[in-house]
């Protein structure tokens, strides 16, 4: 057995199941702690990820798992209006029916309470990991922190908005409620038609395509190989091991194994006889690559539920949740939702702005608590998951990697897994 001089087994080889964000982070932090990493994707090495095209926020400022009270009435409502932010497509699907009620169970204040301290700290950590990898990189993915705004048109959405700010600062977030006035002077280089706002200091942005080049070039320098066209087909498994994954480019042995497939990971997981509740959550977005007007701050449109982001001289909007299975089709009526909301809140653009810019569609794995899968599974000895982040897998992707690597390693976790336990369904 050779080891490193941090008594690391360098020999023990890991195999990690997915080339998006998470997988990424994972790999990297495998491979930074001297484990020989081997990267299976099912796509080719042009993928086309949930994270390539978001609005490429970090935001400890969402705190509240998607699962919260209200969410469920909410959702019903919007249900009814093709451009709504949220949409379930009516569909007979078992798993379908199961996850919509697990994620009734879970919309509960005590639910709420219970997440929030760990999604803050999570993504702190995931934050001041960000600032690291810029300064070590050139930030060559320009990350910006100036915070955010959550923008409201309505005094009503600003009341609402008022609330939520004073239980961030309760539990450690800093935010500040803003009038029209005081946001024109925060950010002068966009006209805003709002009664007001939160402004949270501690979120940033960044562009999530460069993030994830970035992120994969360092991977190779560390020595992690990519297989790339590298469909999971079937596993190899002996004595409550997997001994190897098969795949559509052969068999890879490995000691650990790392699943992050994303929205595909409770297929892939379902050859294992695991039970991983997930829906895929649909959202798009559109990039003007020369907007009327440039914000510096990134923001969302509270009501509307739309994320804009100024990105190297262009703005990226994008937005919706829509659960309809593994559909990657784009659907037209919610993308014009998206643009009708843009001009409400800056009166300066237009619809007529987005007219053929092609929209980028992404799905988010959703799990029904809101909440990640990270951790060991009991079935097996040598499997680790790391998935269903919904929309914080870009925002909470540095914090899972540090956390598989030190699972693997078997360091005592930096944060408290309990509430994320892949087998919390079994």
């Amino acid at each position: 057995m050779a080891l490193n001089p941090g008594g690391i087994d360098m020999t023990k080889r890991v195999l990690i199941i997915g080339g998006g964000v998470i997988g990424l982070c994972a790999a990297h932090e495998c491979a930074r702690r001297g484990l020989a990493v081997t990267l299976l994707e099912r796509n080719g090495a042009d993928r086309d990820s949930c994270s390539v095209s978001n609005a490429g926020m970090v935001v400890p400022s969402h705190f509240v798992p998607l699962a919260a009270p209200g969410m469920v009435a909410l959702g019903l409502k919007w249900m009814w209006n093709p451009e709504s932010p949220f949409y379930i497509k009516p569909r007979l699907d078992a798993e379908l029916f199961e996850w919509g009620h697990k994620f009734w169970r879970a919309a509960n204040p005590g639910h709420v309470a219970r997440s929030a301290p760990l999604l803050r700290d999570l993504s702190f950590a995931s934050r001041a990991w960000f600032e690291d990898f810029a300064a070590k990189t050139g930030n060559s993915f320009s990350l910006v922190t100036r915070g955010l705004i959550m923008l409201c048109r309505t005094p009503q959405a600003l009341e609402e908005e008022a609330s939520f700010a004073a239980r961030a600062n309760q539990l450690g977030v800093p935010a500040q409620v803003l009038d029209a006035k005081q946001l024109a002077q925060l950010d002068p280089g966009v006209t805003m038609a709002v009664a007001g706002g939160v402004y949270f200091p501690k979120d940033c942005h960044l562009n999530p395509a460069r993030f994830l080049a970035t992120l994969q070039a360092e991977c190779v320098k560390l020595g992690v190989e990519f297989s790339w066209n590298s469909e999971v087909t079937g596993w190899r498994i002996e004595s409550g091991r997997i001994q190897a994954v098969l795949t559509s480019r052969g068999d890879f042995s490995g000691d650990e194994v790392v699943l992050c497939g994303g929205s595909w990971s409770a297929m892939v997981a379902r050859g294992l006889g695991l039970k991983i509740p997930m829906q895929a959550g649909k959202g798009y977005s559109l990039t003007l690559s020369k907007p009327r007007q440039l914000p510096h701050i990134c923001a969302i449109l509270t009501e509307a539920r739309v994320a804009v982001t100024p990105m190297d001289g262009a703005l990226r909007v994008g937005g919706t949740m829509e659960i309809a299975g593994l559909n990657e089709d784009i659907n037209p009526v919610r993308v014009q939702g998206i643009i009708k909301a843009v001009p409400k809140y800056y009166p300066e653009f237009r619809a007529e702005d987005f007219a053929g810019i092609p929209p980028w569609r992404g799905l988010r794995p959703c799990s029904p608590d809101g909440l990640p899968y990270i951790g060991r599974t009991g079935r097996f000895t040598n499997l680790t998951l790391a998935t269903g982040h919904a929309m914080m897998g870009l925002s909470l992707a540095p914090v899972t990697g540090k956390l598989v690597g030190e699972i693997i390693c078997g360091d005592q976790p930096s944060h408290g897994l309990s509430l994320l336990s892949p087998d919390r369904y079994a």
